[in-house]
């Protein structure tokens, strides 16, 4: 059967786009909905707000399951587990961690009432995750829209793919190279840290264990993660303005005070992003425009369009 040779190029471009970086944006608009479903992006705005008001830890929550949704963009992480897959949410990297799904689902069910079957569940992580970052004070971007869901979910995929907290420095930057960011970008990407909590069980060796942590910071965090219990006992992440995004994060790094052993690897002795660190440390302008970059970047990791994937009903099962 002969194929056009427009198809032939669309299908090259799309093929060198994916193969040398993984990323193909030029399908993503930001006024993808602006005529089949104008309120789209007030209702996602409105229902997050509403959300990080009544808990200001949602904020990070949401920003967070799209971070580790985009390790895709594709909604898979939303899909609970079937017959023939096992989704993503039990994944190490997920399990007991990542959470929010009830506002993205009431989210869904708010536009499904709105425009049926036309904004997906892909795109709603994205915007949730933005305006999350706003209501915590962070910066803004223009979210490219037109994202498709997947049909299925991988957990081998979501262990092997997101990044560790107990990577140490060249880990973090492979990892974020397999997916086409700069060591920069990892930088930046990684003070989405400033705000959200972590587990005793995830930083117990680093508060214990670690010599370039200041004392008192690892003291006063030994309160409430004791050597051998308090596995689930919740810490923030930045302790100085957790419920704020800004850049004391990389201020808390250049202290010795990062909570996670990936976190205190970005400022280490001789270490090579220590610049990018205080860099930050020193100007929250900075920081908060190089963030926006790299979430743009993010946001437009291999999604699915035009027709592949599906506008699931439920973000939780496949149509």
């Amino acid at each position: 059967m002969a194929i056009h040779s427009s198809n032939n190029n669309y299908f090259y471009i799309m093929f060198i786009c994916s193969l040398l970086f993984g990323i193909c944006s030029s399908q993503l608009t930001s006024n993808f909905y602006d005529s089949t479903c104008p309120k789209a992006l007030s209702i996602i705005k409105s229902a997050v707000a509403s959300a990080v008001a009544k808990e200001h830890r949602m904020g990070a929550s949401l920003l967070r399951l799209h971070f580790h949704d985009c390790f895709g963009c594709d909604a898979s992480i939303l899909l609970d587990d079937t017959l023939t897959f096992t989704g993503e949410k039990t994944a190490a990297p997920n399990l007991n961690s990542v959470r929010g799904f009830d506002v993205i689902d009431n989210i869904k069910s708010q536009l499904e009432s709105a425009c049926p079957g036309i904004v997906s569940c892909a795109d709603i992580l994205a915007i949730a995750a933005r305006d999350s970052v706003v209501s915590l004070g962070g910066p803004s971007w223009n979210v490219g829209l037109g994202r498709r869901d997947s049909t299925s979910a991988s957990k081998d995929a979501a262990t092997k793919d997101i990044p560790s907290p107990l990577l140490d420095l060249s880990g973090l930057i492979t990892a974020f190279s397999n997916k086409g960011f700069t060591t920069q970008e990892m930088v930046v990407l990684s003070g989405a840290h400033t705000t959200g909590q972590a587990r005793c069980q995830i930083f117990r060796g680093r508060i214990y264990n670690e010599t370039n942590i200041d004392t008192n910071f690892a003291t006063s965090m030994k309160s409430n993660c004791p050597s051998s219990d308090g596995d689930s006992n919740l810490t923030a992440l930045d302790v100085t303005t957790n419920v704020l995004f800004d850049n004391a994060y990389f201020k808390n790094l250049v202290n010795n005070k990062g909570l996670l052993h990936s976190d205190q690897q970005l400022f280490i002795s001789g270490g090579s992003t220590n610049s990018l660190v205080t860099n930050y440390s020193n100007s929250y302008s900075a920081f908060f425009a190089d963030f926006a970059s790299a979430m743009v970047k993010m946001g437009n990791l291999s999604p699915l369009t035009g027709t592949t994937g599906q506008i699931r009903a439920n973000c939780t099962k496949v149509n």
